[in-house]
């Protein structure tokens, strides 16, 4: 009787030791598992972060290059206008600043100079009398502009030789710069308020006032073209 209790104890103790393995194996399982799932969870989100921060990177980088080169183009642009404007003569810029300070341009910078000397004016003395030379020099001054159809702002500058006094050759070369203005307006048909007249007698020469063929170069319209 004693011998079949003792097997039948120990029966019990194997039986109750296998069965607390497994409970304790499942419960490990169990416990994991999550563990697992979620390590593998955190270890995605961290690949997509690293996608995200390299599309990043390279978006940034081609930012910076883009930027860089629109940098440069503006610089580039900066410096040949600069380099444009050192060229110009005293009197175009002089023209340029004016207009600018007056809010006449868009852009800010000289498109061209057109000079239109007395053997192409041919002005009477002490007369600002247009002769059909001078008109027709002037219609294909306007056809320029209008072919070119830029919104253009034109100073129109009266120049003389230096016979005569300085006050006298100041209000000629007024005088033969308005009546340039008005041709081109009424037969150029370019509007008043885009163009604007101005002397500078006998105080800007280009050429020797000492012989004939200087004072006939000084003795001269000039036509700046700014945008």
């Amino acid at each position: 009787m004693k011998k079949r209790l003792l097997v039948a104890a120990l029966v019990t103790v194997v039986t109750t030791g296998c069965a607390t393995k497994e409970y304790v194996h499942e419960y490990v399982q169990g416990q994991v598992g999550p563990v697992k799932e979620e390590v593998k969870n955190v270890d995605n989100r961290v690949d997509r972060t690293a996608v995200a921060l390299k599309n990043l990177t390279t978006a940034q980088a081609a930012t910076n290059a883009e930027l860089k080169s629109s940098l440069e183009g503006h610089a580039g642009r900066i410096a040949k206008n600069e380099a444009d404007i050192a060229q110009l003569s005293k009197t175009a810029r002089e023209a340029l600043d004016r207009a600018a300070a007056a809010g006449k341009l868009a852009e800010g910078k000289l498109m061209y100079e057109v000079a239109l000397k007395d053997d192409t004016l041919r002005f009477k003395s002490d007369s600002a009398k247009l002769s059909a030379e001078a008109m027709a020099a002037l219609d294909a001054f306007a056809a320029r502009l209008k072919s070119e159809n830029k919104n253009v702002f034109i100073e129109i500058q009266g120049h003389t030789d230096s016979r005569g006094d300085a006050a006298t050759n100041l209000r000629i070369g007024e005088a033969r710069a308005e009546a340039v203005r008005r041709y081109l307006n009424m037969k150029g048909g370019i509007p008043l308020h885009r163009m604007a007249a101005i002397s500078y007698g006998e105080s800007e020469p280009v050429a020797s006032n000492m012989n004939r063929e200087g004072r006939s170069q000084n003795r001269r319209v000039v036509l700046v073209v700014l945008q």
